[in-house]
């Protein structure tokens, strides 16, 4: 397979709702990347409000032959009271959301520190080892945004695992709560293959620093931002895959371009990464990918991912009296709750991915635009 696959994560919307995606551009954006021979396809149960599955099925399966495209999905283990039932008939809907008798690479979603008990309760690697010997999957595998400690305990408890999906980008690669070379690392140790997600880190790695972005420019004018970021990624020699949550045609469009013939980056290339690096870690503020995981169960309704993305503009490209970021942050609070109307829960923490002190930033969101 060529190394780039289609995340079904950040497809584009017709408006504010996640559940309602512009289904025919998703369709274009489909055939776009068919017809460039590309053929990975990223989903799970929980993306654009449980739909995202369904949207695969409507926009792929419906449309293509089944040997011609390979899906990946991912079992979401994040209520703990779920119990052996739940977990098999959630692989059912699954199968029944895309239309598929098989799924080529079904992952554990998001392993980490707090889900680890429950996935031994519900002992859930022997239950896909068990779909793995019917045919019902081809390749078991898990996400994780973790602890390299933790991906190496649970690599060697679960030898059975063929393939781990891990966030990897240049900004990310030796920050010291992310760990991806280190993480990356542990993965080559036990012989995984390595699925990349948040090469581009949410969109941070296309919307740079004016000095970054003037760097990779000038350095080559015909690449685009993104094409640095998911070409660091594919470079790694133990990743057989990278995922981009493509939003638009656009995107598709360029992507491909870039990967239909995939050339590693020179070790210049590197050296050019390793100054924009330096520049933006002066200048990001929240390292946050937009994930929204953290909103899945806030109380109060609060636009998390989007008021750190208006936050991090503000600090990154800091204007002189009027400022739109303020203007959009009003607009959202609209429809959303306050970065002021955080009661502490901390449930946005324990879902956050990147760790950060979500409680503590919306203070300083509040302090900036209320």
């Amino acid at each position: 397979m060529k190394k780039l696959g289609f995340g079904f994560m950040r497809l584009p919307l017709l408006d504010k709702e996640e559940s309602h995606v512009d289904l025919e551009q998703v369709k274009q954006m489909v055939d776009l990347f068919m017809k460039r021979g590309f053929t990975y396809f990223d989903t799970a149960y929980v993306y654009h409000n449980g739909q995202s599955e369904k949207f695969l099925k409507q926009a792929l399966v419906d449309r293509y032959p089944r040997d011609s495209f390979t899906i990946a999905t991912k079992l979401a283990l994040f209520n703990p009271n779920v119990d052996k039932a739940k977990q098999e008939s959630m692989f059912n809907e699954q199968l029944n959301n895309l239309g598929v008798s098989y799924i080529d690479y079904y992952l554990i979603h998001n392993i980490n520190k707090e889900r680890v008990p429950l996935i031994d309760r519900l002992d859930t690697f022997n239950y896909l080892k068990q779909l793995k010997a019917e045919g019902k999957i081809k390749h078991l595998g898990f996400s994780f945004h973790d602890k390299p400690e933790l991906l190496e305990e649970v690599l060697k408890s679960h030898p059975e695992t063929d393939f781990v999906q891990l966030q990897i980008n240049y900004i990310d690669w030796l920050n010291p709560v992310v760990e991806s070379k280190a993480c990356y690392e542990i993965a080559k140790k036990y012989h995984k293959p390595v699925v990349v997600m948040e090469p581009i880190k949410g969109g941070t790695l296309v919307n740079l620093p004016t000095k970054a972005a003037d760097i990779l420019k000038n350095t080559n004018p015909t690449a685009s931002l993104a094409s640095w970021a998911i070409r660091f990624a594919a470079s790694l020699d133990d990743v057989f895959m990278v995922l981009s949550g493509m939003s638009n045609l656009q995107q598709v469009d360029d992507n491909t371009s870039y990967m239909e013939d995939f050339i590693p980056l020179s070790e210049e290339e590197h050296k050019t990464l390793d100054s924009i690096v330096s520049i933006i870690n002066n200048s990001i503020a929240i390292p946050c990918t937009s994930c929204s995981y953290c909103t899945k169960g806030c109380p109060k309704h609060i636009a998390i991912p989007k008021y750190f993305s208006l936050y991090n503009n503000e600090k990154m490209f800091p204007t002189l009296g009027f400022s739109t970021q303020k203007m959009y942050y009003e607009n959202l609070t609209k429809d959303y709750g306050k970065a002021s109307e955080c009661i502490k829960c901390g449930l946005c923490e324990k879902a956050c991915p990147q760790h950060l002190k979500i409680r503590d930033l919306l203070q300083l969101i509040a302090k900036e635009f209320e």
